[in-house]
């Protein structure tokens, strides 16, 4: 890791002001000044900020039920962010981990940790996320028939693998899907002839969204739930 980076992320300084401080001597790396921001540092070095030794920063796992309105970016120009909601309270370099429409709820994930990030979202990686939703129109048997076994999306070279589709009511299901394509969920229901009018993901991989959390609200994932993935 970077030296500059290390220190804007294991103190309130941000980028620009770990560059300052470390060109004007302020930071010792195994007791020696080091003035170059790139300088590479490791886990088992002892890094000083005005003598002050510095704990190697550990990685962050969050999970917020997204609420509608918000897109899943770290800047937009014309629309509020959701990683806002999280940073501003917490102060880690977080990323978004997969994404949700702007005006699609529930369960979301952040992280610092790019490995685990990428276990989740890879292609290569089966990871099953669970939707909630409400159709324009009632949804018959074939239907969910076509959905389960894969159905052609436009602009796709090859139908979506095999999901799960249960009915709720005749205009509520769960569709569980293991691939993460663009606008997936509402393009499937396209193409058997339907239109998605509300969508919630509820659940991604065993990991549920808590009963308790509010649009907006956040925690922080147990040990047991990082290691699920």
């Amino acid at each position: 890791m970077r030296l500059d980076f290390y220190l804007s992320h294991v103190t309130n300084l941000a980028r620009k002001a770990s560059k300052v401080a470390i060109s004007k001597s302020r930071v010792t790396v195994n007791g020696e000044v080091i003035k170059k921001a790139n300088h590479p540092v490791e886990e088992n070095d002892v890094i000083c900020l005005d003598a002050v030794p510095l704990a190697w920063p550990s990685e962050g796992y969050y999970l917020m039920y997204k609420p509608a309105g918000y897109v899943c970016a770290t800047q937009d120009a014309d629309h509020p962010v959701v990683i806002d909601l999280l940073e501003t309270h917490l102060g880690q370099p977080l990323k978004v981990v997969g994404r949700l429409d702007k005006d699609t709820t529930g369960l979301l994930l952040f992280t610092t940790d790019g490995q685990w990030l990428h276990r989740i979202t890879s292609p290569k990686s089966v990871c099953q996320k669970r939707y909630w939703m409400t159709l324009a129109e009632p949804i018959d048997d074939h239907a969910l028939t076509q959905l389960e076994e894969g159905v052609m999306l436009n602009g796709e070279q090859a139908p979506t693998l095999p999901a799960k589709a249960e009915r709720i009511t005749e205009t509520e299901i769960f569709l569980t899907i293991q691939e993460g394509k663009y606008h997936q969920v509402k393009r499937m229901l396209a193409a058997v002839g339907n239109r998605v009018e509300t969508l919630h993901r509820d659940q991604i991989g065993p990991l549920a969204l808590d009963e308790g959390l509010q649009p907006g609200e956040f925690r922080e994932l147990t040990k047991d739930e990082v290691a699920y993935f």
